[in-house]
């Protein structure tokens, strides 16, 4: 019998289906979600915030010795409510929202609602070197799956909305609005039309929004801009997107080197342990290392690279510049390690504020460098600490738009515009052309599960090889003879294929109506001779379990075969016929793009 809550959901669900069109509802939607993801980053900024001033206030400041410890409590809370509350995996936020959006219709359990909101700030309060980004996207895209469902939302819209909040939880992070539309686009592979952009417009709105409410004008960059781009720089703004390019391939092959040397650890608290002491060793020589490091930012764009550097076994000789320029640029060079370990280990986070960090460090190591080398050139150190940020953001997540925006809007104006532009897409074509996907998408790609602007590919990814499986043929046997194969299968078949399988049901071969009809009225060949005289190999099979829709589609226009077999756990599930597979392609690409 239905509860009052569930009578409530259904007479207010016919209210609306009756009353208010998909187009508005979705608009009400999307405010909604881009208001609840607001209110998720801002809680779990607030919860950061309260960690971090719980430990600086009660044991933590009066000596570096405590960063060895503090990573491995925080990785070990996050280690025991993993096991014993969360029992799954974590995932990377990002990765498993897109996975959602190609695989699963955009469903995202509701329990990823307050697993982020309390795995990232044990992580990243007690030291952890990740970003609060990825995890307010994922609580927010949560929020929007959980509330799609509820109000029985189809999948397309359920997926509008998840990029909506995405879109208000950056908003709410940064007070950037139109970042957070253009990151929706760039990396979510929306098609950007009116249908997806008022939706998006009116989540950053409102996350924006929530942002200020709870917090006032208090901004995580409280930077202005001064000094304006000078034409005598542009060649040092090329420089630094090449150098920024590399910097990001070198930050992807780091993500993925340190993943894999985690994997071979075969427990957990073996992560834990090799994570937690790596990372405590890190933030002991190279202190900005600790937690986000918006800090960090901000105190090389006011100028004061001493306090960024905070306390270091180095500081009697930071007197002189280009050790500082050392200490910087092994913040570069160590804020890929710290953040990777971090999530290897076992934590919570994002990728995306570290890129920030490295990039920031990077450009204000190249200022630095040009300032003091003697060859009479002067730039603005602030000016490219923003610009080594974008030049990061564009080649780590192949976002140059988002990378562009963003520091324009943390800016509060596009003086620094041209500048920007050179960097983020020298920094992305150097980038592209090395490493095909982002730490977002290499291993949705190598599954066949990543949803591009490309729609062919996005359509084939969205489709289900169970959806066109046909399982209506006759199997027949090596040892069965000819007359047994006619009257058992043959007579009773509406399909001109046969497939051939043994024992253990494994595929051995096919046989087509075509191979036996000069023979069917043979009478004398009934009895001695058998199907395996008849039976060939099949052009091409399909492997259930790692062939992709892409790699089907290919696999027939290889082979030109208007039938092909799926093989599943080893053996044979059934055919999949061309013209199956072209009917279901059409649906889909009409679902997406209607």
């Amino acid at each position: 019998m239905p509860t009052k809550l569930q009578r409530l959901s259904t007479k207010f669900l016919k209210w609306r289906y009756k009353n208010i069109s998909n187009k508005t509802f979705t608009h009400i939607m999307s405010v909604l979600v881009g208001l609840l993801a607001g209110l998720a980053s801002v809680t779990l900024k607030n919860i950061v915030y309260f960690i971090e001033v719980s430990l600086e206030q009660g044991i933590l400041i009066s000596s570096n010795s405590l960063y060895f410890i503090l990573p491995i409590i925080g990785l070990t809370l996050v280690y025991l409510y993993v096991k014993y509350i969360h029992k799954e995996q974590l995932q990377h936020a990002v990765s498993s929202i897109l996975f959602s959006l190609s695989k699963k219709k955009g469903i995202i359990k509701s329990k990823h609602i307050y697993t982020q909101l309390i795995a990232a700030p044990l992580t990243i309060g007690f030291g952890g070197s990740t970003g609060l980004l990825g995890p307010a996207v994922a609580s927010g895209a949560a929020i929007s799956s959980n509330i799609g469902r509820f109000f029985h939302i189809n999948a397309k819209t359920r997926s509008l909305l998840i990029a909506c909040a995405s879109a208000g939880a950056i908003a709410s992070i940064f007070q950037s609005p139109i970042a957070a539309i253009v990151f929706a686009v760039e990396v979510f592979s929306l098609d950007f039309t009116m249908l997806s952009m008022l939706p998006l417009l009116l989540a950053s709105i409102s996350g924006v929004l929530t942002s200020y409410f709870f917090l006032g004008n208090e901004v995580l960059f409280n930077f202005t801009l001064s000094e304006n781009f000078e034409v005598k720089d542009t060649f040092f703004y090329i420089i630094l997107g090449i150098g920024t390019a590399f910097a990001s391939i070198y930050f992807t092959r780091m993500y993925f080197g340190i993943q894999k040397l985690f994997s071979r650890l075969k427990t957990p608290k073996y992560k834990l342990l090799v994570g937690g002491v790596s990372i405590g060793i890190m933030l002991y020589f190279i202190p900005p290392l600790y937690g986000e490091g918006f800090s960090f930012i901000n105190d090389l764009l006011h100028g004061n690279h001493i306090k960024a550097l905070g306390k270091t076994p180095f500081d009697s000789y930071t007197t002189n510049i280009w050790v500082v320029i050392a200490l910087l640029f092994g913040i570069t060079i160590f804020k890929a390690v710290a953040m990777t370990t971090t999530l290897a280990a076992g934590g919570a986070g994002g990728i995306f504020i570290p890129t920030m960090v490295m990039g920031s460090a990077l450009g204000n190591v190249m200022a630095k460098v040009i300032n003091n080398s003697g060859i009479g050139f002067s730039v603005s150190e602030s000016n490219f600490t923003l610009i080594g940020m974008a030049g990061l953001i564009a080649g780590v997540l192949h976002a140059p738009l988002t990378a562009i925006f963003l520091i324009a809007e943390i800016t509060g104006g596009y003086e620094l515009f041209v500048p920007l532009m050179i960097t983020a897409s020298i920094s992305y074509l150097i980038t592209r052309n090395a490493i095909d996907y982002t730490i977002y998408t290499k291993e949705l790609a190598r599954s066949g599960s990543l949803l591009t602007h490309n729609k062919d590919q996005s359509v084939l990814t969205l489709m289900k090889l169970d959806d066109v499986i046909e399982t209506n043929f006759k199997t027949v046997y090596p040892d069965m003879t000819l007359g047994e194969m006619l009257h058992k299968s043959v007579a009773k078949s509406t399909r001109n294929i046969f497939p051939v399988v043994d024992k253990n049901k494994a595929l051995v071969g096919i046989v087509l109506l075509d191979d036996i009809r000069e023979f069917m009225f043979d009478t004398s060949l009934y009895e001695n001779t058998k199907v395996e005289t008849f039976m060939h190999n099949a052009p091409e099979h399909i492997f259930y379990e790692k062939d992709s829709m892409q790699v089907v589609m290919k696999k027939f226009q290889h082979s030109g075969a208007w039938n092909l077999p799926v093989i599943k756990k080893g053996q044979y599930a059934g055919f999949v016929s061309k013209s199956k597979l072209l009917t279901a392609y059409r649906r889909e690409l009409i679902n997406f793009t209607g």
